[in-house]
């Protein structure tokens, strides 16, 4: 008889997102005369810019043709690619990473759920608490955390890293030292950015008790302020210790196309180990790489009127986001996030729980957004709000709210 991964078993629920997407479209089905504004997923609304369709359309007229036809892509991913990556996100930055460190992917979701797998199963994992429910909820699956306590509302095994209001969302150093240590930043969900030197002294940290952290920069591209770092390899002795994962979704709008890529340096190691030889095995075993002509159109990311024409999307998503935030506050509510990343992240008002306050927030104002119960124990009571949706949307949202 065969037997099941109990560890799924431990995962409570659905997974968040897929919760409200049940809930807004039974919702929708019941309402067919309501028109209802999704601020809760981060799900870009922007079409593809002019740059990327582009090489779209050049690289179909390639696979069209025997001469320029292209069939599995390398393992790293393409060179033209990996090489662009290194130049503009890194070396130009003033960071040595080379582009054999680097592994094109599906995107960034894949990569964070994926790459645990080359750790031991008895490693101790820290996450902030609210975090992305993708960091915790595949290494429950993995096995690496004990059972769920209903009553503490966490994983026992699992140290949590506290992002409250008073300390900025930015964690305190965890009283256990930890293995692997996940960190986002700017964040999601609460959209609260880490300088320099805060950053720093968590690469310290790591190669102080000799952790690795991985390191989600899936939203840099919003970063505004001259003091917050784009990648952690801006600090001194993170390549001893990081992992780095980015996503061409947030800053190019990929979420359909599906790209992003992963740093592992070759100084990571482990006992001699070089970690960058471990997920180099996972990734040629497990994945055949993205497409030529979804590559192709990540290195028009790069280009000159690629970089231009996506500056002014972020932009446009960063004008959606000081609206909300301003708009929000002026309504008397208590706000966070929106300065460096897309997200919003408020205080459900009448001590409502961040459920309660998502289904009042559907029912009379026809808005979605997402609970912030979602992503963890001390996202209760707290809610998020997207910067992705359309100006007209962002501004009809927020006259709803007003009115409540």
């Amino acid at each position: 008889m065969y037997k099941i991964n109990e560890d799924y078993l431990k995962l409570q629920g659905s997974y968040l997102f897929s919760t409200i997407a049940k809930k807004v479209n039974a919702f929708a089905q019941e309402n067919p005369d309501k028109k209802v504004i999704r601020l809760g997923i981060g799900d870009v609304t922007k079409p593809l810019a002019p740059a990327i369709i582009s090489a779209l359309h050049n690289a179909v007229d390639e696979m069209g043709n025997a001469e320029t036809f292209h069939g599995y892509a390398p393992d790293l991913g393409y060179e033209f690619l990996r090489n662009a990556i290194a130049k503009n996100d890194y070396q130009d930055r003033g960071c040595k990473i080379e582009p054999d460190e680097i592994f094109v992917s599906d995107g960034a979701k894949s990569d964070s759920g994926n790459i645990q797998e080359i750790f031991a199963k008895d490693n101790v994992v820290a996450i902030c608490d609210p975090v992305y429910p993708v960091y915790l909820d595949t290494n429950v699956m993995a096995g690496r955390t004990g059972a769920f306590d209903e009553a503490a509302q966490n994983y026992k095994g699992v140290i949590y890293m506290p992002c409250r209001a008073e300390n900025d969302f930015v964690p305190e150093m965890p009283k256990e030292n930890p293995d692997i240590i996940y960190l986002c930043f700017p964040n999601n969900p609460t959209g609260a950015a880490i300088t320099k030197e805060q950053l720093q002294v968590w690469v310290d940290y790591a190669n102080k008790i000799g952790a690795v952290i991985i390191y989600d920069a899936a939203y840099e591209a919003y970063i505004t302020e001259e003091n917050v770092p784009h990648s952690i390899y801006e600090c001194e002795g993170a390549r001893t210790c990081a992992i780095e994962l980015h996503s061409f979704s947030k800053n190019a709008g990929f979420t359909g196309l599906r790209l992003g890529y992963t740093v592992v340096p070759k100084d990571l190691k482990c006992n001699g180990v070089m970690l960058h030889s471990l997920w180099a095995r996972r990734h040629g075993t497990k994945y055949n790489g993205a497409p030529y002509i979804v590559q192709k159109a990540g290195e028009a990311v790069y280009s000159e009127e690629g970089k231009k024409q996506l500056k002014e999307q972020v932009a446009y998503y960063q004008k959606n986001a000081r609206y909300i935030f301003d708009h929000l506050k002026s309504y008397g509510y208590e706000v966070y996030g929106g300065v460096n990343a897309p997200y919003i992240w408020l205080k459900a008002p009448n001590n409502m729980t961040s459920w309660e306050f998502f289904d009042y927030l559907l029912e009379k104002a026809n808005v979605v957004g997402t609970p912030g119960s979602g992503f963890g124990k001390c996202g209760e009571t707290y809610f998020r709000l997207t910067a992705f949706g359309s100006y007209e949307n962002t501004v009809e949202a927020m006259e709803r709210i007003k009115t409540l």
